[in-house]
């Protein structure tokens, strides 16, 4: 057997000091291995801050109306409609100002020329705003018969509710827009198209409203405060003809 011994003249060098990193270096490395960390918290608290702000400082509106077609209507002609609509409704929260917001449901009651998705997103927010609890009961609508047919929500323009047997009877519970003198008088101002303008209000004088009808046993005061608001609005305006 062979035996492997060591000269007792062999040097061993000192096993080097470990490296000092520097201050920077140091904080690259901690950032290289905790920066999803810190991304995804502060994401979190963004996402926190805006949920406590839109609960306790969004400016929360006196009344709501919500226009149901299958194309947006233009931000100009609803922001003239909701500044409009201003000096008929009440400073209902007391925050010292009135706000009338329009909600906008994009829906198309003629499916096979819809688009899928936005037709389901629509829906879904249309079906939220016909719940119990929505304070969304007046509505302006490009379709008022398909409307009432997939929905079966509107009331009789004299505020009964219709029976289950009814839903061919829409033309009792609404109103043509330039058949309101009210709706038909406001001043919408003008409307950019291209290179020409046009008035607010024939952009508006298609469509009809409606009021969502309340079938709760207890009268919610938005229903009250709508129903008023209703007749306000239609005053004096013509029956459609069936």
């Amino acid at each position: 057997m062979a035996w492997v011994t060591k000269s007792s003249d062999e040097q061993y060098a000192p096993e080097p000091a470990p490296r000092e990193y520097t201050k920077q270096e140091k904080a690259a490395n901690w950032w290289h291995y905790h920066k999803i960390l810190v991304l995804v918290v502060v994401i979190l608290l963004g996402l926190l801050a805006w949920i406590i702000h839109d609960m306790f400082f969004r400016v929360q509106p006196d009344f709501q109306i919500g226009y149901v077609g299958p194309r947006n209507l233009s931000e100009a002609t609803a922001e003239a409609l909701e500044q409009a609509l201003i000096p008929y409704v009440s400073d209902r929260n007391g925050d010292g100002q009135v706000i009338v917001q329009l909600d906008q449901y994009l829906v198309d009651f003629a499916p096979d020329s819809a688009d899928p998705y936005s037709q389901l997103a629509g829906t879904t927010q249309l079906t939220a705003a016909l719940a119990e609890g929505s304070e969304v009961y007046l509505f302006l609508l490009e379709d008022p018969a398909g409307f009432e047919s997939q929905t079966q929500a509107l009331q009789y323009t004299d505020g009964t509710l219709p029976g289950e047997d009814d839903l061919d009877n829409w033309q009792q519970m609404v109103y043509r827009w330039q058949d309101c003198p009210l709706l038909a008088g406001l001043d919408l101002g003008e409307v950019a198209t291209g290179e020409n303008s046009v008035s607010g209000q024939s952009l508006l004088d298609g469509l009809y409203i409606g009021c969502r009808g309340n079938w709760y046993d207890e009268v919610p005061e938005a229903y009250t405060v709508n129903s008023g608001l209703w007749a306000t609005l239609t005053a004096g305006a013509v029956p459609v003809e069936g």
